[in-house]
């Protein structure tokens, strides 16, 4: 049996590479499910809950790094290639390899959502898959929408089995191997 068009890449993951290497500063692309992802620019809410998310992270576990924007290769389902928010691993983890990392030893991804028609779509839904699939433990999406934060974990054939949501104020237990307390009470300043 043929595969559909809507199961084929809109092109082959050497050319993304090339056109997202000679993309503007000002232009964030991701390959996402076989598809070309244009990432919004985030805005200083974004930017201030990523820092927020940081430096709980260096006090909690000094031995780690959240490595803002790197790019992974989540290639189990299409070939894909994703750009996080944060993706949290050893120090020094990604040194030398590139512009495009393999998820190996990425302990959690972060994804905070943009104001944008897209984020359901590609926050919520695609990358949570992408992620899971590509054997990261945990995935951490910061949903400034819903003003809640969703801790995506316990993987079983490629998908998380469990999903709790918390709204901003809450204590949230990242489970292992993360293992981090965070304090969400700062988050309400950013609510709209």
């Amino acid at each position: 049996m043929t595969p559909s068009t809507a199961d084929q890449p809109q092109m082959a993951v050497e050319d993304f590479e090339q056109i997202a290497h000679t993309a503007p500063e000002t232009v964030t692309l991701e390959f996402i499910d076989g598809k070309l992802e244009v990432k919004p620019v985030p805005d200083g809410d974004h930017g201030t809950i990523f820092m927020w998310l940081l430096r709980q992270c260096m006090q909690h576990r000094p031995e780690l790094d959240l490595y803002p924007e790197q790019g992974l290769r989540v290639e189990t389902y299409r070939k894909g290639r994703a750009r996080p928010d944060g993706a949290l691993a050893p120090r020094r983890h990604f040194a030398g390899q590139g512009e495009w990392a393999e998820p190996d030893g990425v302990l959690m991804t972060v994804e905070v959502t943009s104001h944008d028609a897209d984020t359901d779509k590609r926050d919520r839904h695609e990358k949570r898959f992408a992620y899971a699939d590509a054997g990261i433990p945990v995935y951490l999406l910061i949903d400034r929408e819903a003003c809640t934060l969703t801790v995506y974990s316990e993987l079983e054939n490629g998908q998380y089995r469990q999903h709790p949501s918390y709204d901003y104020g809450a204590t949230v237990e990242l489970p292992a191997p993360v293992g981090i307390t965070l304090d969400t009470e700062e988050l309400k300043e950013y609510a709209r």
